[in-house]
């Protein structure tokens, strides 16, 4: 019977330990369950979607929607300072959302409107999905889609079903983009337009911010704007002052003209600033200038550049190479038939092509006559020949020399293929005329010496010196450059066997040969070696002086002194004849005197060769 009782307490003992473990075990899946419903509490009332009017409302419980109250006719609800109306729409009070259908229109505050055929307003979220003819005013500000989520909580309105921003004269189209209405910037991705006025912009992806009216394009990007084309991968666009700012290796061009740089700044006047690797390409007159810092204006027709600027000419076979420390563009009559252009380049010019090979201090050309000036200690090399002198004006033909003319203390040196002889003639002003780039005929005039070897015509083996001086001579080429004929005027010559010439004969008295300073290569173009001490050309003055070197920028003192003349009332007449009427004659007559070099005693006469 006891035994029969602790049976029974045992059994019942593990049932009552069973049912508390149901318990608990029921206990904690309620908690489980319950703690989601957290999240949903009650909001606060004023986060409340209110329905401020409808003409008819009910309910169908047995419907689509029983959760929903169905509105119609003047619907306007209201949350959170916004006011959205309708023709008719379902109204979930209990998850705070509205579906609203027929002439939507939202309202927030005095600057943002919205209107569509249908949206979805979800009042928890503050999330608005609008669709079907979306328009967004903002400020003065209109975007256009047929998709549209507009985020009250961050202020951010997105299409993905392609719109167009309308600001101002800017019109952008997109497929896909996003507009902050509190920062006023916008994004725009996949086939990017911008239309400003009659510029056009294409890009795959745009920044637009709209208080600046500044694109940022990012990617393979196009701006045309008139005759001008822009390329970039990173560039800024104000659509205001119709200014760029392009980086990412961008690309300028305007008809048969391109400017290349790492850097670069265009202005819709026509100012182009370009930084580092700079590439200017003219592809009608078939040169390129390569810098690390270009300035030009395509309306002006004016240019900068330096920072190892190069000018490099291939409209002829062979390309010519130049290199100097500033160049500087000047185009004059610009638009009209009577256009001409100047280039300035100093100091320390530098030049190398294939044929010819020159250096100097400064170089200016001009395109209305094709004259190359050289100044200040100019030297040129042609093969086995140098020239020299105070100046060099050289006269193209579609980049082709035709005429040369050495002014003030000109030397020619041919030097002979033992590399120890030279031919050599010297003179005040020496002149020399080519046939399609060869030398023809070259006339020497004022002081005229010359050193000339005679060879063998078998083995061209030197035979004699002929020593020569004269008033003016004039030498004729033949076949490879070889002496023709030579015209004089009465002169004195002496002959020497080669074998008995004087040591002093052998060379002239200014006889200086440079092929140390004579550039190698294109590379080569970049190391400025300049003349030595006491073996530049000593700079005399003559009637009508060329300019010895280029000036930058008018000094101030000049300047001063003009406004000081201007002021004083003096004009440019009174001051010439002022100054005539101070200065000596013989003073006048000793500056237009030409220097002449007394000739050596010679053996023999002649009055005609």
């Amino acid at each position: 019977m006891i035994n029969n009782k602790q049976h029974n307490i045992n059994k019942n003992g593990h049932r009552i330990f069973f049912i508390l473990i149901l318990c608990l075990f029921g206990f904690c899946l309620v908690q489980a369950m319950q703690a989601p419903r957290k999240k949903h509490k009650k909001r606060p009332v004023g986060e409340r979607v209110y329905l401020l009017h409808a003409d008819e409302l009910r309910y169908d419980m047995f419907g689509r929607n029983p959760d929903a109250q169905i509105v119609k006719g003047k619907v306007s609800f209201m949350h959170q300072g916004g006011h959205l109306t309708c023709d008719s729409a379902y109204f979930y009070q209990g998850t705070n959302s509205v579906k609203a259908f027929g002439h939507v229109h939202y309202r927030q505050g005095d600057t943002l409107s919205l209107t569509c055929e249908r949206a979805e307003y979800d009042g928890m979220m503050q999330m608005m999905h609008a669709r079907r003819n979306v328009v967004l005013h903002h400020r003065r500000q209109t975007l256009k889609t047929d998709s549209l989520d507009f985020d009250r909580l961050y202020n951010m309105a997105n299409f993905f079903d392609g719109g167009t921003l309308i600001d101002g004269k800017d019109r952008l189209v997109s497929d896909w983009g996003e507009y902050h209405t509190e920062t006023r910037e916008a994004k725009f991705v996949f086939n990017v337009k911008l239309r400003s006025g009659k510029d056009v912009v294409t890009t795959d992806t745009l920044y637009y911010d709209v208080p600046t009216s500044t694109a940022h394009m990012v990617g393979p990007s196009k701006i045309v704007s008139g005759s001008s084309v822009v390329h970039t991968a990173d560039g800024y666009y104000d659509t205001k002052t119709d200014k760029a700012k392009l980086f990412g290796r961008s690309t300028l061009v305007d008809k048969d003209k391109s400017i290349t740089g790492d850097s670069l700044y265009y202005v819709k006047n026509g100012e182009s600033t370009g930084y580092g690797n700079v590439v200017y390409v003219d592809k009608k007159n078939k040169n390129t200038l390569t810098c690390n810092y270009l300035r030009y204006n395509e309306k002006t027709g004016m240019g900068f550049a330096t920072k190892r600027p190069v000018a490099i000419d291939y409209s002829q076979k062979d390309t010519l190479w130049m290199h100097s420390d500033t160049m500087r563009i000047y185009t004059f009559n610009i638009n009209t038939d009577s256009v001409y252009r100047k280039v300035h380049a100093y100091p320390h010019v530098r030049a190398f092509r294939n044929d010819m090979q020159a250096i100097c201090d400064s170089l200016v050309f001009n395109s209305k006559d094709s004259c190359m000036t050289m100044y200040k200690d100019p030297v040129i090399w042609n093969a086995n020949r140098q020239m020299l002198g105070e100046e060099i004006r050289a006269y193209m033909a579609d980049s082709t020399i035709r005429f040369a003319h050495v002014i003030g203390q000109a030397l020619s040196i041919e030097q002979m293929p033992d590399s120890v002889h030279y031919n050599q003639i010297t003179s005040s002003e020496m002149k020399s005329y080519f046939e399609k780039g060869e030398m023809k005929m070259t006339e020497a005039i004022g002081n005229v010496q010359t050193v000339y070897y005679m060879t063998n015509d078998k083995d061209s083996s030197l035979v004699g010196l002929n020593y020569l001086e004269t008033d003016t001579m004039r030498m004729y080429l033949g076949a490879a450059r070889k002496l023709d004929k030579i015209w004089t005027n009465k002169f004195t010559s002496t002959m020497y066997p080669i074998t008995q010439v004087p040591p002093a004969k052998y060379k002239l008295p200014n006889f200086a040969w440079f092929e140390d300073l004579r550039p190698m290569d294109k590379n080569d173009i970049f190391v400025w070696r300049g003349k030595s001490s006491g073996t530049e050309l000593k700079s005399f003055k003559r009637h009508e002086a060329p300019l010895q070197s280029l000036k930058k920028e008018p000094l101030k003192e000049d300047e001063e002194k003009a406004e000081a003349e201007t002021a004083s009332g003096k004009t440019d007449k009174e001051a010439s004849k002022s100054a005539s009427k101070t200065a000596p004659k013989k003073a006048v007559r000793a500056a237009s005197r030409k220097t002449s070099k007394v000739a050596p005693k010679v053996t023999k006469k002649n009055k005609r060769k």
